[in-house]
């Protein structure tokens, strides 16, 4: 039997057809985009899958303009920013805030009242006096504590909601943004991804608050993210899948300095004024990133026994103690 004869015209229409069955195939296969910015001392990633490239440009140039935006009125390196602005007046008279600010000091107190006082946004004095504020720390003297301890205490920061404004009752009192900005800004960048139609993301504020949207391909527990091991730095401690959910990290190896035959660490219990002791690092698996960041430090400065109590239904503490005789473990 004779072969059938094809056209010469019907043979360029199959290739065309097979060539773009194979661009459409291309074009379905997602795609991972990665891009970072430096904001309030810190460096943003966003890491993107889709499949349209220019969508997801878009999309992660926006999440890091949120950071930059949040960089302006955040922090309090920048003179001009609005939180610089209120350590510098609040003492001297009542400074009217807008409402993203004031929302963020309400929850500070809120904050700071459930972990009765373990977290608390006055601690700046006492990052300045240990050397903290820019850089590695020392040891200062008790004295110079003590005076920097009088001017530190939520309760010394005021907010009438009616007038919107803030307002310290003694002279000095200064907030300190680092216990609580990173996951402001992670949740924040996050909500701009979804606003943008973003579904797998993953959006970390120095790989120490992170947020797992959604889930990667091929990998439908979510996000993979290593808690490394806070004595070898180079090995894991614990694996975490991250989706639609956050991980903060507090360790003492992330800043310190040692004086005396002792290591201290840039954690600060507030109420003592001296860097906590007992704990070496605290990892808080949370729905908000701003919940997982803030509750790692009064989880590291109360210890375990506290956290075990106080920790809600669904958060999940790593906690590792200062001590060979009790491993690092997730609490029960």
């Amino acid at each position: 039997m004779d072969e059938p004869k094809i056209s010469p015209k019907l043979k360029q229409n199959v290739v065309v057809l097979f060539l773009l069955a194979g661009l459409a195939a291309r074009a379905s296969e997602p795609l991972l985009l990665e891009k970072s910015a430096d904001a309030m001392g810190s460096t943003y990633t966003v890491q993107i899958y889709g499949t349209d490239r220019i969508a997801m440009e878009a999309a992660a140039d926006a999440a890091l303009d949120e950071a930059r935006r949040l960089d302006e009125l955040l922090s309090n390196y920048k003179p001009a920013s609005e939180w610089s602005l209120v350590n510098r007046q609040a003492a001297e008279k009542p400074v009217t805030i807008s409402p993203e600010l004031f929302r963020l000091l309400s929850a500070c107190q809120q904050y700071s009242r459930e972990s009765e006082g373990a977290f608390d946004i006055t601690v700046g004095p006492l990052m300045k006096v240990w050397g903290f504020y820019k850089g590695s720390g020392h040891l200062p003297h008790k004295a110079e504590v003590a005076a920097a301890l009088t001017r530190v205490g939520y309760r010394h920061m005021h907010l009438d909601a009616a007038a919107r404004t803030v307002w310290f009752d003694k002279s000095g009192v200064e907030l300190d943004p680092g216990g609580i900005g990173k996951g402001y800004t992670v949740d924040r960048m996050v909500d701009v991804l979804r606003q943008m139609g973003v579904t797998a993301a993953l959006v970390a504020g120095s790989a120490s608050s992170i947020y797992g949207m959604g889930a990667p391909p091929n990998e439908p527990r979510g996000w993979p993210v290593a808690i490394r091991d806070p004595q070898v730095h180079s090995k894991t401690a614990a694996d975490v899948f991250l989706k639609d959910m956050s991980l903060s990290t507090s360790g003492s190896y992330e800043k310190f300095f040692r004086a005396e035959g002792r290591t201290y660490a840039h954690i600060m219990d507030p109420r003592t004024g001296y860097p906590a002791q007992g704990a070496v690092s605290v990892s808080v698996v949370a729905p908000r990133t701003v919940d997982s960041e803030v509750w790692a430090k009064p989880y590291f400065v109360n210890g375990r026994s506290w956290a075990v109590t106080h920790r809600p239904r669904d958060f999940r503490v790593y906690f590792c103690e200062d001590r060979t005789d009790q491993p690092c473990a997730w609490l029960q």
